[in-house]
């Protein structure tokens, strides 16, 4: 695919853009680069290689989790500047 004047103008009007015309030869050029480094990419032969989610063989190093019902209502509250019969007490936003 060749990237065009009339794509560029086509998506200066999606991006609601106003580029130059020196600025649109210049993504012009830029968009066929990239569109060039994604047809060497397609040359590649990868078979036998697996897909990645990730360069690192790492694996969710995260604690497991598990719920818990604790009543911590008096913990919350003791946090608060401001309690009333169990509830946290805030400054009126509107009279």
């Amino acid at each position: 695919m060749e990237i065009t004047t009339d794509l560029v103008k086509y998506l200066e009007a999606l991006g609601r853009i106003e580029l130059s015309e020196a600025d649109e030869e210049v993504t012009r050029e830029k968009l066929n680069d990239i569109l060039g480094y994604f047809d060497k990419l397609s040359e590649l032969d990868t078979t036998g290689t697996e897909p990645l989610s990730h360069a690192f063989g790492r694996t969710n190093v995260t604690r497991e989790d598990k719920a818990v019902n604790e009543d911590m209502r008096e913990d919350i509250l003791s946090n608060s500047p401001e309690t009333k019969d169990g509830t946290i007490l805030v400054p009126k936003t509107f009279e």
